[in-house]
C-alpha cells in the first residue's frame, strides 16, 4: 500500500476521531447539544434546497395564498405564498443558502483580521498595541450600523461588500478580545519554552498562544455567527442586502411590509427562519460556555 494511501487513510481516521471527541463533549452539556441540533438542522435545509423546495424559489404561481392552500399539480403551499405568488416554504429554504454562507464567510473573516491583529498587539506590545488598540476603539466608537449602512450605500448592494462591512466593523471587537487573551498567556511557561528554543514570533503567537485561547474565541464566534446574521436580516430589510430576485430572510420581511397586517404568514415565518437559527448558535455558545466552566 503506498504512503499517499495510509496518509490518507490516517488523516480521515484522525479528522473522524476529533468529530467523534467534539460530539463527546457536545453530549455533557443538553443545552449545547439542542443548539448544535439546530445549527446542524439549518445547515441540512441549506445543503438539500434543492431536494427539499417543494416549488421553485423565484416561481410566480399564485398570490397571496393563505397557508394551506391547494397549489397546482397536486402541491401545497405550507406556508403559503406572498404578494408575487412566491412560495414562502421554498424561499425560506433557499434562503438558508443565501444568509447561512455569509454570516459564516463574513463572520470568518472578521475573525480572521481581528486574530492577526489583536495577537500582535497582544504579544508585541509597545508602539504596535497602542497603534492597533487606537484604531480598534477610532472604529468602535462608531455606531455599528451607521458603519455597514455607510460601506454598503457607498460601494453597493451585494453579498462581497455585505462580507467587507461586516469585517471592517466586527474585527476591532474580536482584536479587543484576542489581545486581552494574549496578554494574559504570553508570560506562561510554554511561551518562554519557545522563545529560549529560538522560535519566531509569529510561531509562538500562532501555534503556542493561539491555540491556547481558542475555548473564549469559539464561544464568542457563535454568538458573534448569530449577531450576523441578524444584522444580514436586517441590512435585507433595509434594501441594503443582496438584491433580488434572491431568496433573502430579511428582504422577505421588508417586501411583506405593505400587506403585513392582512397576510401575517409572508413576515412570520422568515422571521421565524432568523430567530430559530440565532437561537440554536446561542445556545451552542451557552452549552460551550457551561462545558468550559466545568473543565
Amino acid at each position: 500500500m503506498s504512503d499517499q494511501v495510509i496518509g490518507a487513510r490516517g488523516g480521515a481516521g484522525a479528522a473522524f476521531m476529533r468529530a467523534l471527541r467534539s460530539f463527546n463533549l457536545l453530549r455533557e452539556s443538553p443545552v449545547a447539544m439542542i443548539g448544535a441540533g439546530i445549527v446542524v438542522f439549518w445547515t441540512l435545509v441549506a445543503i438539500f434546497a434543492p431536494v427539499l423546495a417543494p416549488f421553485p424559489p423565484t416561481a410566480t404561481i399564485q398570490p397571496f395564498a393563505q397557508p394551506g392552500t391547494a397549489g397546482p399539480d397536486g402541491g401545497t403551499f405550507i406556508l403559503g405564498t406572498d404578494m408575487l405568488g412566491r412560495d414562502v416554504l421554498s424561499r425560506i429554504i433557499y434562503g438558508s443558502r443565501t444568509v447561512l454562507p455569509y454570516a459564516a464567510v463574513a463572520t470568518a473573516a472578521a475573525y480572521l483580521v481581528g486574530i492577526v491583529l489583536g495577537v500582535a498587539a497582544g504579544y508585541f506590545r509597545g508602539w504596535t498595541d497602542t497603534v492597533l488598540s487606537f484604531v480598534a476603539n477610532f472604529i468602535l466608537s462608531f455606531p455599528v450600523m451607521v458603519l455597514y449602512v455607510l460601506i454598503i450605500t457607498t460601494f453597493g448592494a451585494s453579498g462581497l461588500n455585505v462580507v467587507v462591512a461586516v469585517t471592517f466593523a466586527s474585527a476591532p471587537g474580536i482584536m479587543r478580545i484576542v489581545r486581552g487573551l494574549v496578554l494574559d498567556l504570553r508570560s506562561r511557561e510554554y511561551v518562554a519554552a519557545a522563545q529560549t528554543r529560538g522560535e519566531g514570533p509569529w510561531f509562538i503567537m500562532l501555534a503556542e498562544i493561539l491555540p491556547n485561547a481558542r475555548g473564549p474565541l469559539i464561544v464568542d464566534a457563535c454568538l458573534r455567527m448569530g449577531y450576523v446574521t441578524i444584522i444580514i436580516g436586517v441590512l435585507g430589510f433595509l434594501g441594503l442586502g443582496l438584491p433580488p430576485p434572491t431568496p433573502d430572510w430579511g428582504g422577505m420581511v421588508a417586501e411583506s411590509r405593505a400587506v403585513a397586517m392582512a397576510f401575517p404568514h409572508m413576515a412570520v415565518y422568515p422571521c421565524l427562519a432568523i430567530s430559530s437559527f440565532v437561537l440554536g448558535l446561542n445556545l451552542l455558545a451557552d452549552g460551550l460556555r457551561e462545558i468550559s466552566l466545568r473543565d
